[in-house]
């Protein structure tokens, strides 16, 4: 690759510092609110209530022994993204708009003849939430989403596999109420908590 020619008198417009004397260019910053931000409504419930409820009933004797959620992550599996890429481009655009973060593309990790799927062709999306953005995505699923499901009687209690882990499917991503209904179309993705220790 060439080097870019240095005209003489021209001055360099790059990220470093500007020379002495010059003042850079900054925009405005808008006054931010001072102090810490309050913490999500779960993280504090878990914090106030959750955790010496635990303590007492199980006769934990520090606090780092009661079970806590990690993290959460949120998966879409789209077979149909076989033929159809917009298909994944609609679920990617409608799980960051469910959870605020923008999602990554998951690829296939073998090729599978009978399915027609290739190494490395894109099949999914999933979204890993941590600390506030994982207590403000579960404050919104326990008391929103899950209560617009039709015929709702709870989750069950059998979705726990033998390491703390819990695996939540759901058969359609319009009980959020970020998504707006279109037209018939039906998304498959899971929820799963993990780390609860």
């Amino acid at each position: 690759m060439a080097k870019p020619t240095k005209v003489p008198g021209e001055k360099r417009l790059d990220k470093k510092a500007a020379p002495k004397g010059e003042k850079k260019d900054v925009a405005p910053a808008e006054k931010m609110p001072k102090g810490p931000a309050a913490p999500p409504r779960m993280k504090d419930v878990y914090r106030t209530q959750v955790v010496p409820l635990l303590m007492k009933e199980f006769g934990y004797k520090n606090q780092m022994q009661v079970p806590r959620l990690d993290r959460i992550v949120l998966n879409v599996g789209m077979g149909e993204a076989i033929q159809n890429v917009k298909l994944l481009e609609s679920a990617v655009t409608e799980l960051g708009t469910i959870t605020g973060q923008r999602p990554i593309v998951t690829k296939a990790k073998k090729a599978i003849a009978g399915f027609k799927l290739r190494q490395g062709m894109p099949i999914g999306a999933k979204v890993t939430l941590r600390g506030n953005h994982m207590y403000e995505f579960f404050d919104r699923l326990v008391s929103l989403a899950l209560p617009r499901i039709r015929d709702f009687r709870g989750v069950s209690p059998k979705s726990f596999d033998g390491r703390g882990n819990y695996t939540l499917g759901l058969k359609e991503q319009l009980i959020f109420p970020e998504i707006e209904h279109v037209g018939p179309r039906v998304l498959f993705f899971a929820c799963r908590w993990a780390g609860c220790r």
